[in-house]
């Protein structure tokens, strides 16, 4: 007796199964990462003035006079700024007196704005269902007749929609706001302070009063529009996928 043999049978071709697993294994984690990646909105105004020559070295003042530059916040925010103008090709300068720009640092959450959002919610009625009378033999008499007796029933309550209900809801709201502007390092001439070379102001606004999460996201929406005009602000969306902006300077901190 020889062992049964099946003809016409196939087979994967060797590794053929292992390197669709990782192609699908692959996909699925792009997918994942994709759809992980949040989306943040904010507002740029930007103003560049025309004719100037770009500077490349540039050192960062301090433009808040209540906000304390020796303190961990403050150089964070600072860290953050100077990764972003990196993004631009710019560096800091060894000091001040070599720097081709100084740039204005302020930066903080402005005080709550509260508004009022409609909201509805709809009304429904219940309705009793109808009533409906029916003779049905509820037994017999002695000599066998059958005894008949009317009885009333009712249908199941009816749900209508009938409309909404209009209510307000209020909304607390924060806007958090990063502002560089970068001028000539030259002394003031006839009284005329320095020529200002661009400025860049950006608002993130939402619920959070988180600023410290903001700020590299607001830095980042700087790298694509120092020494540009948006001619007014621009609504702007960036991601925190791991080759954007917000990674960039997320980075650098």
């Amino acid at each position: 007796m020889h062992p049964l043999k099946t003809s016409g049978s196939s087979h994967s071709a060797p590794g053929s199964t292992g390197r669709w697993s990782v192609f699908l294994l692959s996909a699925t984690a792009s997918l994942l990462l994709s759809a992980c990646a949040n989306t943040y909105e904010m507002k740029v105004d930007a103003l560049t003035r025309p004719k100037v020559d770009s500077a490349a070295s540039y050192k960062i003042v301090n433009h808040n006079p209540t906000i304390d530059p020796d303190s961990l916040r403050y150089k964070e925010v600072e860290k953050a700024v100077k990764t972003a103008l990196s993004g631009k090709g710019m560096y800091e300068a060894p000091s001040a007196e070599k720097a081709d720009l100084i740039v204005n640092l302020d930066y903080g959450i402005n005080p709550p704005k509260v508004t009022e959002e409609q909201r509805k919610n709809p009304i429904f009625v219940s309705t009793p269902g109808q009533m409906h009378s029916e003779v049905v033999m509820t037994g017999r008499d002695r000599q066998g007749n059958p005894i008949y007796t009317e009885i009333m029933t009712q249908e199941p309550p009816r749900t209508e929609y009938v409309g909404d209900e209009s209510y307000l809801v209020p909304i607390v709201t924060y806007e958090k706001y990063l502002r560089l502007s970068a001028r000539e390092n030259k002394p003031a001439a006839e009284g005329r302070q320095p020529l200002e070379v661009w400025s860049i102001d950006v608002t993130s606004e939402g619920s959070s009063t988180n600023l410290r999460k903001y700020i590299p996201l607001m830095a980042a929406a700087t790298i694509g529009y120092i020494g540009k005009d948006t001619s007014g602000e621009k609504k702007v969306k960036l991601t925190d996928a791991k080759d954007g902006d917000i990674a960039f300077v997320k980075k650098g901190l």
